[in-house]
Protein backbone atom coordinates (compact mmCIF):
# COMPACT_ATOMS: atom_id res chain seq x y z
CA UNK A 1 0.00 0.00 0.00
CA UNK A 2 0.92 3.70 -0.33
CA UNK A 3 1.58 5.65 2.82
CA UNK A 4 0.32 9.30 2.74
CA UNK A 5 2.76 10.84 4.62
CA UNK A 6 2.59 15.04 5.75
CA UNK A 7 5.67 16.49 7.14
CA UNK A 8 5.11 18.71 9.78
CA UNK A 9 8.18 21.27 11.08
CA UNK A 10 9.10 24.79 11.41
CA UNK A 11 12.17 24.61 9.96
CA UNK A 12 11.92 24.28 5.74
CA UNK A 13 15.37 22.53 5.31
CA UNK A 14 14.44 19.88 7.96
CA UNK A 15 11.13 19.51 5.82
CA UNK A 16 12.98 19.46 2.57
CA UNK A 17 15.66 17.37 4.02
CA UNK A 18 12.72 14.76 4.50
CA UNK A 19 11.47 14.94 1.06
CA UNK A 20 14.69 14.37 -0.55
CA UNK A 21 15.45 11.16 2.37
CA UNK A 22 11.54 9.75 1.21
CA UNK A 23 11.20 10.38 -2.58
CA UNK A 24 12.77 7.49 -3.19
CA UNK A 25 10.33 5.53 -1.75
CA UNK A 26 8.27 3.50 -3.84
CA UNK A 27 5.73 2.95 -0.56
CA UNK A 28 5.77 6.61 0.69
CA UNK A 29 3.99 9.32 -0.87
CA UNK A 30 4.30 13.09 0.60
CA UNK A 31 0.80 14.72 0.87
CA UNK A 32 1.55 18.03 2.20
CA UNK A 33 3.62 19.96 4.51
CA UNK A 34 3.34 22.08 7.48
CA UNK A 35 5.39 24.87 9.57
CA UNK A 36 2.88 25.27 12.30
CA UNK A 37 0.85 23.54 14.92
CA UNK A 38 -2.28 25.03 13.42
CA UNK A 39 -1.02 24.76 9.94
CA UNK A 40 -0.73 20.71 10.91
CA UNK A 41 -4.18 20.45 11.92
CA UNK A 42 -5.63 22.07 8.71
CA UNK A 43 -3.26 20.19 6.29
CA UNK A 44 -4.45 16.96 8.56
CA UNK A 45 -8.32 17.62 7.26
CA UNK A 46 -7.33 18.70 3.73
CA UNK A 47 -4.58 16.05 2.97
CA UNK A 48 -6.01 13.25 4.97
CA UNK A 49 -2.69 11.66 5.50
CA UNK A 50 -2.50 7.89 6.91
CA UNK A 51 0.84 9.09 8.86
CA UNK A 52 1.78 12.48 10.25
CA UNK A 53 6.09 13.08 11.56
CA UNK A 54 5.50 15.38 13.66
CA UNK A 55 8.26 17.79 15.46
CA UNK A 56 7.49 19.23 18.99
CA UNK A 57 8.65 22.10 18.95
CA UNK A 58 6.09 24.27 16.80
CA UNK A 59 5.19 28.35 16.76
CA UNK A 60 1.71 29.17 17.89
CA UNK A 61 0.67 25.51 19.56
CA UNK A 62 3.28 22.14 20.25
CA UNK A 63 3.46 19.68 18.37
CA UNK A 64 1.85 18.02 21.76
CA UNK A 65 -1.48 20.03 21.41
CA UNK A 66 -1.27 19.99 17.33
CA UNK A 67 -1.55 15.92 17.82
CA UNK A 68 -3.88 15.84 20.19
CA UNK A 69 -6.28 18.09 18.34
CA UNK A 70 -5.81 15.69 14.91
CA UNK A 71 -6.78 12.46 17.09
CA UNK A 72 -9.64 14.14 17.81
CA UNK A 73 -10.63 14.99 14.71
CA UNK A 74 -9.16 12.14 12.81
CA UNK A 75 -8.48 8.92 14.90
CA UNK A 76 -7.42 6.70 12.33
CA UNK A 77 -4.48 9.35 11.85
CA UNK A 78 -1.14 7.90 12.83
CA UNK A 79 1.85 10.02 14.31
CA UNK A 80 5.21 9.92 14.39
CA UNK A 81 6.91 12.47 16.57
CA UNK A 82 10.18 13.41 15.16
CA UNK A 83 12.08 15.51 17.38
CA UNK A 84 15.27 16.41 19.22
CA UNK A 85 13.73 16.28 22.61
CA UNK A 86 14.43 12.69 24.20
CA UNK A 87 12.96 13.72 27.88
CA UNK A 88 10.26 11.88 30.17
CA UNK A 89 8.18 15.09 29.56
CA UNK A 90 7.92 14.98 26.13
CA UNK A 91 8.39 11.14 25.62
CA UNK A 92 4.44 10.86 27.66
CA UNK A 93 3.30 13.34 26.74
CA UNK A 94 3.53 12.60 22.94
CA UNK A 95 2.18 9.55 23.97
CA UNK A 96 -0.86 11.14 25.98
CA UNK A 97 -1.75 12.99 23.03
CA UNK A 98 -2.20 9.89 20.99
CA UNK A 99 1.06 9.68 19.13
CA UNK A 100 2.18 5.68 17.88
CA UNK A 101 5.95 6.62 17.40
CA UNK A 102 8.63 8.81 18.72
CA UNK A 103 11.96 9.23 17.14
CA UNK A 104 14.64 11.27 17.46
CA UNK A 105 15.78 13.80 14.68
CA UNK A 106 19.43 11.75 15.60
CA UNK A 107 18.33 8.24 14.56
CA UNK A 108 19.47 6.72 11.66
CA UNK A 109 16.97 7.44 7.98
CA UNK A 110 16.21 3.34 8.10
CA UNK A 111 14.82 3.97 11.70
CA UNK A 112 12.72 6.70 10.91
CA UNK A 113 11.26 4.74 7.60
CA UNK A 114 10.80 1.75 10.10
CA UNK A 115 8.63 3.81 12.01
CA UNK A 116 6.39 5.10 9.37
CA UNK A 117 5.83 1.77 7.99
CA UNK A 118 5.10 0.29 11.61
CA UNK A 119 2.73 2.63 12.26
CA UNK A 120 0.65 2.61 8.95
CA UNK A 121 -0.16 -1.21 9.35
CA UNK A 122 -1.34 -0.14 13.08
CA UNK A 123 1.43 -0.77 15.48
CA UNK A 124 3.21 1.14 17.69
CA UNK A 125 6.98 2.28 17.09
CA UNK A 126 9.37 3.37 19.57
CA UNK A 127 13.02 4.21 19.58
CA UNK A 128 15.06 1.99 21.58
CA UNK A 129 16.51 4.33 24.03
CA UNK A 130 12.93 5.58 24.47
CA UNK A 131 11.60 2.29 24.82
CA UNK A 132 13.59 2.08 27.99
CA UNK A 133 11.90 4.72 29.67
CA UNK A 134 9.01 2.80 29.44
CA UNK A 135 10.80 -0.27 31.38
CA UNK A 136 11.65 2.37 33.60
CA UNK A 137 8.51 3.63 34.70
CA UNK A 138 7.42 -0.24 34.35
CA UNK A 139 9.77 -0.97 37.34
CA UNK A 140 8.68 2.16 39.41
CA UNK A 141 4.93 1.27 38.90
CA UNK A 142 5.78 -2.22 39.79
CA UNK A 143 7.76 -0.89 43.07
CA UNK A 144 4.89 1.54 44.12
CA UNK A 145 1.88 -1.40 43.61
CA UNK A 146 3.77 -4.11 45.24
CA UNK A 147 1.50 -4.23 48.13
CA UNK A 148 -1.59 -3.63 45.98
CA UNK A 149 -4.07 -6.47 44.99
CA UNK A 150 -4.21 -7.04 40.95
CA UNK A 151 -6.04 -4.67 39.40
CA UNK A 152 -6.77 -6.59 36.12
CA UNK A 153 -10.00 -8.22 35.79
CA UNK A 154 -11.35 -6.34 32.63
CA UNK A 155 -14.24 -7.90 30.88
CA UNK A 156 -13.78 -8.66 26.92
CA UNK A 157 -16.03 -5.05 26.22
CA UNK A 158 -13.51 -3.45 28.44
CA UNK A 159 -10.93 -4.82 26.62
CA UNK A 160 -11.69 -4.08 23.39
CA UNK A 161 -12.65 -0.35 24.64
CA UNK A 162 -8.92 -0.45 26.10
CA UNK A 163 -7.41 -1.38 22.74
CA UNK A 164 -9.19 1.42 20.90
CA UNK A 165 -8.27 4.38 23.75
CA UNK A 166 -4.46 3.02 23.36
CA UNK A 167 -4.68 3.70 19.88
CA UNK A 168 -5.78 6.96 20.47
CA UNK A 169 -9.60 6.57 19.92
CA UNK A 170 -11.78 9.71 20.86
CA UNK A 171 -14.78 7.96 22.53
CA UNK A 172 -17.41 8.90 19.66
CA UNK A 173 -15.12 6.79 17.16
CA UNK A 174 -15.10 3.75 19.67
CA UNK A 175 -18.97 3.96 20.24
CA UNK A 176 -19.04 3.82 16.17
CA UNK A 177 -16.88 0.57 15.86
CA UNK A 178 -18.53 -1.07 18.55
CA UNK A 179 -21.84 0.13 17.87
CA UNK A 180 -22.34 1.46 21.56
CA UNK A 181 -23.68 4.82 22.84
CA UNK A 182 -20.69 7.45 23.88
CA UNK A 183 -22.48 7.29 27.21
CA UNK A 184 -21.36 3.54 26.94
CA UNK A 185 -17.97 4.41 25.86
CA UNK A 186 -17.33 6.48 28.56
CA UNK A 187 -18.78 4.04 31.45
CA UNK A 188 -16.84 1.72 30.49
CA UNK A 189 -13.48 4.09 30.10
CA UNK A 190 -14.23 4.79 33.98
CA UNK A 191 -14.70 1.19 35.09
CA UNK A 192 -11.20 0.79 33.43
CA UNK A 193 -9.37 3.20 34.60
CA UNK A 194 -10.61 2.15 38.14
CA UNK A 195 -9.96 -1.30 38.01
CA UNK A 196 -6.50 -0.49 36.67
CA UNK A 197 -5.93 2.18 39.21
CA UNK A 198 -4.72 4.74 35.95
CA UNK A 199 -5.38 8.31 35.76
CA UNK A 200 -4.69 9.40 32.49
CA UNK A 201 -4.48 8.04 28.50
CA UNK A 202 -0.42 8.23 28.96
CA UNK A 203 -0.53 5.86 31.99
CA UNK A 204 -3.44 3.72 29.94
CA UNK A 205 -1.25 3.40 26.83
CA UNK A 206 1.38 2.25 28.82
CA UNK A 207 -0.21 0.07 30.69
CA UNK A 208 -1.50 -1.35 27.26
CA UNK A 209 1.88 -1.61 25.98
CA UNK A 210 2.99 -3.79 28.86
CA UNK A 211 0.50 -6.06 28.38
CA UNK A 212 0.65 -6.51 24.52
CA UNK A 213 -2.62 -4.57 23.97
CA UNK A 214 -0.82 -2.60 21.47
CA UNK A 215 3.02 -3.30 20.42
CA UNK A 216 5.81 -1.31 21.53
Amino acid sequence: MIIRLLLVDDHAVVRSGLKMLLASEADVEIVGEAGSGSEAVAAAGSARPDVILMDIGLPDMTGIEAARAIKSKYPGTAIVALTIHEDEEYFFKMLEAGASGYVPKRAAPEELLTAIRAVAAGEVYLYPSLAKLLVKDYLLQEHAAEHKPALDGLTEREQEVLSLLADGATNEHIADTLVISPKTVERHRENIMRKLGLHSRAELVRYAIRKGIIKA
